[in-house]
């Protein structure tokens, strides 16, 4: 079994040996036994409260050993909305129920539930359920930042 001990911030052109997949909710637990794609059993033991990000690369204890954690698909809601004014009011009542949520300036993804279904097209806004990575943004306290760079 690998010890995954340390986090690198993504690198497209890491030469990893494993990849592990995992969902949003799983990438907040910094203590945990996973297996990988391949079968392999690995082990976090990162500093508690990392949140990993889809991307980020993990090492073993020895150095040895690279592996690439990526956003498993999952089930979410996508919202989008007319104008940008409506999504940032969403985004708001959200916030306000600290709710997990993915922000981008033309969507806002969260885990499915029904109530908060409801509440967002009684809103007026688009809700439509996917099965797609989930990235929600970390928080101000989170440990790694999430620029919004990649392809929408």
């Amino acid at each position: 079994m690998l010890t995954l001990t340390q986090r690198q911030p993504p690198n497209a052109n890491a030469a990893v040996t494993l990849t592990l997949e995992l969902t949003a909710e799983e990438r907040t637990r910094s203590r945990h036994r996973w297996e990988t794609q391949a079968g392999e059993v690995v082990f976090l033991r990162l500093p508690r409260g990392t949140v990993l990000q889809n991307g980020d690369i993990l090492l073993d204890e020895s150095g040895n050993y690279l592996v690439r954690v990526v956003a498993k698909f999952e089930p979410v809601l996508t919202v989008t909305a007319a104008d940008t004014l409506e999504l940032l009011r969403v985004a708001y009542h959200l916030g306000n129920r600290h709710v997990a949520v993915e922000i981008t300036a033309s969507y806002l993804r969260l885990s499915p539930d029904p109530v908060l279904k409801s509440m967002i097209e009684h809103l007026g806004l688009e809700v439509k359920a996917e099965i797609l990575p989930f990235q929600p943004e970390a928080g101000a306290y989170g440990q790694h930042s999430h620029a919004h760079t990649h392809a929408h």
